[in-house]
């Protein structure tokens, strides 16, 4: 059951506020602003922005003893790259023009990190919170079939992973649900990413957002040509920051952020933000919300009851990592930060970005700074068709090598190390510090090309427009490549 849909409208969709724009009006617009300063032919940009396919569903699921007919979505936004891929989730908000916004916004992303890949995703009209684990279990499991029955999933065709309302659970269901149909495909794992790490899934996997977030805002504050331009020093030392959402993003920023020298003095939740300009212990504030299940009443901050208000305080990076739309054309005007680095899919509307380019204020692109995910997800990906774990084969060579090093130069200096230093210069790369090295170097590069963009065309005014330049010229010259099929 199922069939392919007419676009659906947005205004059911509550994440957008009043007198704002939908998501995909607002990823479509960074994407014609740049699409007029590469020079390519319209007819191979209209083939970039369009959506190449969407297979809208409807499905019955047996929920306490009664039928209940879910709504589900998957869109594939580019096939110049195999197979596509991005997330899956579950919320009440979800309809088309959210997932294909967010389906275009991966393959530019993808692009942009040199990811192999083409934008997808997908979305269930559900609030989990009103599901038992079973009933979360069924929805799943028939939404996998469903895309198992029309080819919207496989390791080579489309690779879903986790998004907002989901997580590894629903990920080792996708997988299981699609190894029992696949007729004994070797890569099957391969078909989703996200996994536990016992079910095929990739060490570094959970905190890759965060720490892709932070690698990309250390570009930025210690690129000094940036920092003379935003009048702010370089380095994280004197960096007031505010983040809004504490899930598995805004929380892995949050404590990178911390660890790298930046002070934390605010936190937003749904339900009520946290403020201290002396900065937030984030560790602390991670177990009050594990034990109370807010942020609210935190002892080591203040308690702010309307949490979206801190959004205008003042501060020298402000992360929006919750939902999209979350600044817009209304309170674009009051906001005071000199950087927002988008750690969500769309938080900032094309018509609250251009008030806040003309008032001097960098934003740090989502498709750029919140590309861990996809990064990692690739890693993933590649384990599962390797079928080797990273690290495996060398990680005893390079420790061997490196302890014939150190026993060499304490040989010919005559001194020796502690235990505990020969045992951290010995030590092999597991996979964890594979995958984290992988994701910093691919963040170090991919901001590097986005800044020669940036800094090298007098026509790109702001870093967004650049990332888009950078992705829509990888993915036309793909196209170009491979030619159109007759």
């Amino acid at each position: 059951m199922g069939s392919t849909s007419a676009k659906r409208g947005s205004s059911a969709n509550t994440a957008i506020p009043h007198g704002s724009q939908s998501f995909l009006t607002s990823v479509n617009a960074y994407f014609d602003k740049a699409a007029v300063l590469t020079g390519h032919p319209k007819g191979l940009l209209d083939q970039i922005r369009v959506c190449n396919s969407v297979y809208y569903m409807q499905f019955p699921v047996r929920i306490k003893g009664e039928i209940q007919v879910v709504e589900a979505w998957r869109a594939e936004h580019s096939h110049h790259k195999l197979p596509t891929k991005g997330g899956i989730r579950y919320a009440e908000t979800v309809d088309q023009d959210e997932v294909q916004a967010l389906a275009a916004l991966m393959t530019y992303k993808c692009a942009v990190v040199d990811v192999p890949f083409g934008g997808g995703k997908g979305g269930i009209r559900i609030n989990p919170k009103n599901y038992s684990v079973d009933e979360l279990e069924r929805i799943t499991r028939r939404y996998t079939v469903e895309l198992i029955k029309k080819n919207f999933i496989g390791p080579s065709i489309d690779v879903p992973a986790p998004d907002y309302g989901t997580g590894p659970r629903e990920m080792a269901w996708i997988a299981d649900t699609y190894q029992a149909m696949s007729n004994g495909d070797i890569n099957a794992l391969g078909c989703v990413t996200g996994k536990p790490v016992g079910q095929g899934g990739v060490r570094g996997r959970t905190a890759a957002t965060g720490r892709g977030l932070f690698f990309a805002v250390r570009e930025a504050v210690n690129d000094a040509k940036l920092m003379k331009k935003l009048k702010m020093s370089t380095g994280f030392a004197d960096k007031r920051i505010i983040v809004q959402g504490f899930g598995n993003v805004g929380y892995h920023a949050a404590k990178f952020l911390a660890e790298g020298g930046a002070t934390v003095i605010g936190i937003i939740e749904w339900d009520g933000a946290v403020v201290n300009p002396k900065g937030i212990d984030i560790e602390a504030l991670h177990k009050h919300r594990q034990q109370k299940g807010s942020i609210t009443g935190f002892a080591g901050a203040k308690t702010i009851k309307d949490g979206n208000s801190v959004l205008e305080y003042e501060c020298d990076i402000l992360v929006p990592a919750a939902l999209e739309n979350q600044i817009y054309k209304e309170n674009a005007p009051k906001i005071k930060a000199k950087i927002i680095a988008e750690g969500a899919n769309g938080p900032v509307t094309a018509a609250a970005e251009d008030i806040l380019n003309k008032k001097g204020i960098l934003v740090m692109p989502d498709m750029y700074v919140n590309a861990g995910g996809v990064v990692v997800s690739y890693f993933e990906w590649l384990k599962n068709l390797s079928h080797v774990r990273f690290g495996r084969m060398d990680k005893r060579f390079e420790e061997g090598t490196n302890t014939r090093l150190v026993n060499t130069i304490e040989q010919l200096t005559g001194k020796s190390l502690t235990a505990a230093d020969r045992t951290f210069i010995a030590r092999g790369a597991d996979e964890e510090d594979l995958v984290n090295s992988g994701l910093e170097d691919t963040m170090i590069s991919s901001y590097n090309t986005i800044m020669e963009h940036y800094y090298g065309n007098a026509k790109v005014k702001d870093m967004r427009t650049a990332a888009f330049v950078s992705s829509i010229d990888k993915i036309a010259q793909s196209y170009l490549s491979l030619g159109i099929f007759p």
